[in-house]
């Protein structure tokens, strides 16, 4: 293996843990970075190497290094999750993609199939607007009082929002553990990557997915509706299958991680 870039290794804050023969990646969602998988994580590295990284505008990423104009589509994430295995020169793994990383995994995988075993996407959406036939869960209107309650008050939205999406209260461990890594991104980088994840529209690539895909989703989700996750489920080109967790809430990984475990092990052995 040649020496990495070490540049672009440091600005994902990229690390490789673990043994096995297999390399497993962990992405996580927009609003947290890695550490979202640390509960996780001990279950899984003595059997696997495993790939943590941050996506760019994460609060654990240097500003500077961020985009406006580049990270105005998903895309470009993709490209850099292709860019960290090049340069790791990963052949194969499977990959675990939370929420907005989902459908990262899913565009990285049509452009290079071959090295991706397997797709494990968790609370996972192609779009969020509702739309002729199909129910993403928000309303364009939705959408912009989202927007500028971020401008008005960001913290104090970020705590409102976490509550609602980690389906807990403020006082739980796992909705404090989200709003510590979503108070740290810069509120307007923030407002810009929540912008280009609300209005994609990914559901005509979904078709060229051909590799096999593992779709988790908890039982209710205010991010994204059952409804989601059957459309994905009925429209992804390869081998699909899906598993609904006895849980609830768009972190299950942070605040019910015993059950995500067990899931993400089935999902492995399969």
């Amino acid at each position: 293996m040649s020496p990495p870039n070490n540049s672009l290794m440091q600005s994902h804050n990229v690390i490789i843990v673990g043994n096995g023969d297999q390399y497993v990646v962990l992405s996580h969602g927009f609003g947290s970075d890695q550490t979202v998988w640390k509960y996780v994580l001990p279950y899984i590295m003595n059997d696997y190497k495993v790939i943590l990284y941050d996506l760019m505008g994460a609060g654990s990423t240097s500003a500077d290094d961020f985009s406006f104009n580049r990270y105005s589509s998903l895309h470009a994430y993709a490209d850099d999750l292709l860019t960290i295995l090049d340069e790791l020169e990963i052949k194969s793994c499977m990959y675990v993609g939370a929420s907005v990383s989902g459908m990262i995994g899913c565009l990285a995988s049509i452009e290079r199939p071959e090295v991706f075993k397997k797709l494990i996407l968790l609370g996972s959406s192609p779009r969020y607007l509702n739309d002729v036939n199909y129910f993403g869960g928000f309303e364009q209107q939705d959408l912009e009082q989202i927007y500028g309650d971020m401008k008005s008050n960001f913290r104090s939205w970020v705590t409102g929002f976490g509550e609602l999406l980690v389906a807990a209260d403020l006082q739980s461990r796992a909705v404090q553990e989200f709003c510590r890594t979503f108070y740290s991104i810069r509120p307007d980088i923030a407002l810009s990557i929540t912008r280009t994840i609300f209005q994609s529209d990914l559901r005509s690539t979904l078709p060229l997915v051909k590799v096999p895909v593992h779709l988790l989703q908890t039982m209710k989700d205010m991010a994204v509706p059952l409804q989601v996750a059957h459309y994905l489920q009925q429209n992804l080109g390869g081998w699909t299958t899906m598993e609904i967790l006895d849980t609830e809430g768009h972190l299950p990984h942070l605040s019910d991680p015993g059950v995500v475990i067990a899931a993400l092990l089935r999902c492995f052995a399969s």
